[in-house]
């Protein structure tokens, strides 16, 4: 029954805002010091969860905007070397 409730805790956050919001929550509490080594240890590891998901989540814009700029780069390469 731990493990379910644990899983429970540990789902997807709803954006990557409220993953940066969660992070920086469970990083200010583990700053404090007040947490026991149980409660660390589970913040630790969700911190890690929502670090991946940012992560995950940062690789796939990255890679839009790749695709983005290539396109936009085969139209407009000659002229922007023009007006300089």
């Amino acid at each position: 029954m731990t493990k379910s409730s644990k899983h429970a805790v540990s789902s997807q956050p709803e954006s990557f805002e409220a993953a940066s919001a969660e992070l920086e929550k469970i990083v200010t509490a583990m700053e404090a010091g007040q947490m026991s080594l149980e409660a660390s240890l589970s913040a630790y590891q969700r911190g890690a969860e929502l670090l991946q998901y940012c992560q995950n989540k940062l690789q796939g814009a990255q890679q839009q905007v790749r695709m983005l700029e290539a396109g936009m780069l085969k139209d407009f390469t000659g002229s922007d070397r023009d007006e300089r």
